[in-house]
């Protein structure tokens, strides 16, 4: 069994992600009134959401550090710190960095939900990460042809876990605009506030979600040793359509999430090291929440149902003049296996053209909270926790068959506990599949 303590790429993102959740809840005073002074004969008025002008925004700032030990990192000691407020009520700044005894180490800053003025519609979020590890876990393609163009010469879907240094940077500005329906009617940094129990739900995006479009040029590298013909930079462009009717990202009872997102490196010719393909690659992500109601055991139960799509519609373009396919790296391409998708198996285990995600879990919050009178919870809010079962099964193929992944489809059998700490959501899963087993300690839903 392996054990993924705070794996770190996927740890910084997912808090870049959680933030704006937490953000939301401690920047921004939502005060739920009926108006109160109309007579008894007046006709009731819709619940309103409204910001205290009078709180204060002043930035806080917060540090953690830490100590801890994986089978990359070993030893590790760094700390993490976040300035809420960060110049603007919604806005926020995350960053970490660490250092461990097998000479690896990580930086990472984040600047998320800004705005510009007489833009209340735009979201304005960027991300930087640069790090180092000297026994990093990496799986490469099996068939690398040394002699020619690496994982573009062949099927690249065989993967062989390797352990090796690998340096990987990435930078990412993501641009988002939030239509003016729905939740974002009211601008765009209020649709980052949770739902209301009170607020309708419908099926209608005009009428509740937030639908938003984003823009992310994005650059990212990875080098290997030993593995000096894989393709190692990609540079471009993504788009995402999204529509969020979630009630509540942090712990969704009721309603969905829609994502399409269009990844597209246009490629580089000037003969050089830089030289890379030109790719394109699309995702599709549904997802569904059903509340089952409450009994004497539980306040809460949901069935959670997620859908993923993926596909490379580049992936067999073949180039006479640099003699390669046009697909991305494995590490920016379609795959399977992490703390997200088919979550038995290593990160990014599966590669290939085209992917497909079936889970779903059981949800349940129990009356019984004992965690906030134990030591070292008692120091932080913790309102609720949350038992989770949950099965996946996907496969990934290099065809966009439809029958080529449903056959002999990965599975995925877990189970896990959940906790909000602090208006952040940490969970541990133990995940079992049929060729491996996998604990992971994370933070965010997968879906």
């Amino acid at each position: 069994m392996k054990i993924n303590v705070l794996c770190i790429n996927a740890l910084l993102f997912c808090s870049a992600i959680s933030l704006p959740y937490a953000l939301a809840d401690e920047v921004q005073d939502i005060q739920v009134t009926q108006a109160n002074n109309s007579s008894a004969n007046d006709t009731p008025q819709a619940p309103q959401i409204g910001m205290n002008k009078s709180k204060g925004y002043s930035p806080e700032f917060v540090a953690v550090p830490f100590i801890f030990s994986t089978e990359t990192f070993s030893t590790t000691v760094g700390g993490a710190g976040v300035i809420k407020h960060a110049g603007q009520p919604q806005a926020s700044a995350f960053g970490i960095g660490l250092y461990s005894s097998n000479e690896s180490w990580l930086t990472y800053l984040g600047l998320n939900n800004y705005q510009l003025p007489k833009m209340d519609q735009w979201l304005f979020s960027g991300e930087f990460n640069r790090a180092s590890y000297k026994e990093g876990i990496y799986f490469v393609p099996e068939n690398v042809n040394r002699s020619n163009k690496g994982a573009n010469s062949s099927d690249a879907m065989a993967t062989n876990r390797v352990i090796t240094v690998g340096d990987e940077f990435y930078a990412k500005l993501h641009i988002k605009y939030v239509l003016p329906w729905g939740k974002g009617a009211k601008g765009a940094a209020r649709s980052l506030m949770p739902s209301l129990i009170t607020d309708p739900l419908s099926w209608d995006p005009r009428e509740s979600g937030v639908t938003s479009l984003q823009l992310t040029p994005f650059i990212q590298t990875q080098e290997l040793l030993g593995y000096d013909d894989l393709p190692t930079r990609t540079q471009g462009l993504k788009f995402k359509f999204e529509w969020d009717n979630r009630d509540n990202g942090k712990n969704s009872t009721r309603g969905g999430r829609t994502s399409l997102t269009v990844s597209r490196d246009f490629g580089a010719r000037d003969g050089g090291a830089d030289a890379r393909e030109s790719w394109t690659m699309w995702e599709f992500e549904q997802s569904a929440f059903l509340s089952l109601g409450e009994n004497d055991w539980f306040g809460q139960q949901i069935v959670a149902l997620n859908f993923y799509l993926a596909d490379t519609p580049t992936w067999n373009d073949y180039d006479s003049i640099s003699h390669a396919y046009h697909r991305p790296p494995s590490f920016a391409g379609v795959s399977l296996g992490g703390f997200d998708h088919l979550r038995g198996y290593s990160s990014k285990q599966f590669f290939g053209r085209s992917a497909l995600l079936y889970s779903a879990e059981y949800r349940v919050q129990p009356r019984w909270q004992p965690l906030q009178s134990l030591p070292v919870f008692n120091l932080y809010d913790v309102p609720w926790w949350q038992w989770v079962i949950f099965a996946e099964a996907g496969q990934v193929t290099d065809d966009f068959s439809a029958s080529e992944l449903h056959d002999d489809m990965k599975w995925t059998l877990g189970l896990g506990a959940r906790f909000e700490v602090e208006n952040v959501i940490v969970r541990a899963e133990f995940a079992y599949a049929e060729e491996s087993t996998q604990f992971w300690i994370m933070v965010n839903q997968p879906f």
